[in-house]
């Protein structure tokens, strides 16, 4: 679970409608962070959206993959889908999957 600085300084450009961000090394990986809330992950340049009940089932119709990783020979399933391709071409696109991850981490929060 890596990620290559290049894909992780691109990320400020893909995001740029939907604000200022920030990166932190988690893991081999990164966390992706707005205002001190995790709302993405990058694991092997893949990004990874933040999502709940109200949010997955818009990853799911397209198909994206759920992250996951093998811990003591089990592998363990969170709560984050790949990001559609279209984001890295499309800042309207980026800022509307990006909010409705940062939402979904802010309902997390909450509870």
């Amino acid at each position: 679970m890596k990620a290559t600085s290049e894909f992780i300084a691109n990320l400020s450009d893909v995001f740029v409608l939907f604000g200022d961000i920030q990166t932190k090394r988690m893991f081999g990986g990164y966390g992706v962070y707005r205002d001190g809330l995790m709302f993405a992950l990058v694991a092997d340049d893949v990004l990874y959206f933040k999502v709940d009940e109200h949010s997955v089932g818009s990853f799911i119709e397209l198909g994206m993959e759920q992250f996951e990783y093998e811990k003591s020979g089990k592998r363990v399933k969170m709560t984050y889908y790949a990001a559609p391709e279209e984001i890295f071409e499309d800042p309207e696109h980026a800022k509307e999957w990006a909010d409705r991850a940062y939402k979904a981490a802010l309902r997390q929060k909450a509870r």
